[in-house]
């Protein structure tokens, strides 16, 4: 036999064994809400609120209690998911900028895999999904319908709409649907959820890695249909760290999201509110359900690996705020669920992540090398033990030039470096962060120590603000 022959033969062995084990690894389903704090989950303790697939995920996989978005903004908490890589590389200045297209993406190193790669909803980041790694979308949902009127153009409190104006369905050559509703509509979980399940449901040898987004439960905020007396106003409380106002200046009090409700705050506007927010809530619950019972029916239920998360949480009347541009815990931390095959059941987690953590945890569930020089870290082995210690002794927040954050096992410093003010908390004593410590002289030594490698941090990964500070010294 001739040695042209002998290399044919060896190279068409190799891609089919490349093509079985593709097809041996795990189907991924990624599913992210929009805005949802972190303790909208009854599997998290909320009595209020009913999420009873989230529950049932939780119950089969591990509930992650101290999950961070790092930037508590949708597109720029996006695009660290999609990169792998923390903001000040993602996108400058301050996270706000040109999208840092030489990044590595995570659906490119999926479909490099041999897995296809599919997003479904919400895109708020540069470009098309298609052009940053996706093989194709369904259900994308973005701007471009600005010249339609608002389908639905007052909220549920008949306030004129100011979020998702011009947002409309599209394909991927850019043509707009507007006739599927021009700014969120109250049942377009649906439509995302119709998405997710016609991908799921398609028959192919390879792995499936499908990205699905939702909206809810972000502003403009309508009832679903079906849903609008799920939740009594009357009988709902409050976030336990309400407030009518907050007490300073934290970079974003005239931002759009503040001034959503008249102020000064009340317990009946927030009343009010939780309850469309809660509706909104179990009206995804049960979309979610919907993809997850095709999942069972296609056979793939038990070799798909299920992340559930927020791009950030919100604050929703806590510490006087309704937005999310702030580094409390109801915002900076996440909503996260892992379960799968190779996942621990009903367990929960306090270690820490990152949502671009990710993109390489996902990577080595799946038997795929992530690539070297993104910032997320692996927490696969908490997956497998609860108990072990995450990938993160420290986590970093950061918003405009206007906060910055670290939270250890237990202290959690904020620094406002615009107006000269830090914050000290104890979450594990205070975990609704009632009781600043800052200006108590016994906890100076946390301070400092806190401060400093929070300082050296933000040096080391390019926050143009620490240059701009160090420079000037």
């Amino acid at each position: 036999m001739s040695r042209p022959l002998l290399s044919l033969i060896a190279i068409v062995f190799l891609l089919e064994s490349a093509s079985a084990a593709g097809a041996r690894r795990p189907n991924v389903l990624i599913i992210c809400a929009d805005d949802m704090r972190p303790d909208c989950l009854a599997a998290a303790g909320n009595v209020a609120v009913r999420t009873p697939t989230l529950d049932r995920l939780a119950a089969r996989g591990v509930l992650f209690r101290r999950a961070v978005c790092a930037y508590p903004i949708c597109v720029v908490s996006r695009a660290e998911m999609l990169t792998g890589c923390q903001a000040f590389r993602v996108q400058t200045p301050y996270a706000s900028g040109k999208f840092n297209s030489a990044l590595p993406r995570w659906p490119e190193a999926m479909r490099a895999a041999g897995y296809r790669t599919f997003y479904v909803g919400k895109w708020h980041t540069t470009g098309i999904p298609t052009k940053l790694g996706y093989q194709a979308t369904r259900g994308l949902y973005g701007s471009g319908g600005g010249k339609y009127p608002l389908t639905f153009a007052v909220d549920h409190r008949g306030v004129p709409v100011t979020g998702y104006t011009g947002w409309v369905f599209k394909d991927d050559a850019g043509k707009t649907y507007p006739e599927r509703g021009v700014g969120l509509t109250p049942n377009i979980s649906e439509a995302f959820a119709d998405a997710a399940i016609e991908l799921v449901s398609e028959t192919d040898d390879r792995p499936f890695f499908v990205h699905v987004n939702f909206t809810a439960p972000h502003d403009p905020r309508f009832f679903p249909r079906g849903y609008e007396t799920s939740y009594d106003p009357a009988k709902l409380a409050p976030p336990a760290n309400f407030a009518e106002r907050h007490p300073f200046d934290h970079g974003n009090l005239n931002g759009r999201d503040e001034v959503l409700l008249p102020r000064p705050l009340t317990p009946e506007l927030i009343r009010g509110e939780l309850a469309v927010y809660y509706a909104l809530i179990e009206h995804m619950d049960a979309q979610i359900g919907r993809i997850l019972a095709a999942l069972e029916r296609g056979g793939h239920a038990e070799n798909t690996i299920i992340f559930f998360t927020s791009d950030h949480g919100l604050a929703v009347g806590s510490h006087g705020l309704l937005g999310k541009q702030n580094m409390y815990e109801h915002t900076i931390n996440v909503p996260l669920i892992a379960a799968g095959p190779g996942i621990a059941a009903g367990r929960e987690t306090a270690a820490q992540c990152y949502l671009r953590d990710l993109f390489p945890t996902v990577c080595e569930l799946c038997g795929i090398a992530a690539p070297r020089e993104i910032d997320g870290r692996s927490f696969a082995a908490v997956l497998k033990r609860p108990e072990a210690k995450g990938p993160h002794d420290y986590v970093i927040g950061y918003f405009t030039d206007t906060q910055r954050m670290i939270r250890g096992e237990r202290y959690k410093l904020i620094r406002y470096p615009q107006i000269g003010r830090e914050q000290l908390f104890d979450v594990v004593a205070d975990p609704n962060e009632l009781h600043d410590l800052g200006g108590e002289a016994q906890s100076a030594a946390i301070r400092r120590e806190l401060g400093d490698k929070l300082s050296a941090w933000l040096r080391e990964h390019g926050d143009p603000l620490a240059a701009k500070s160090s420079a000037g010294r």
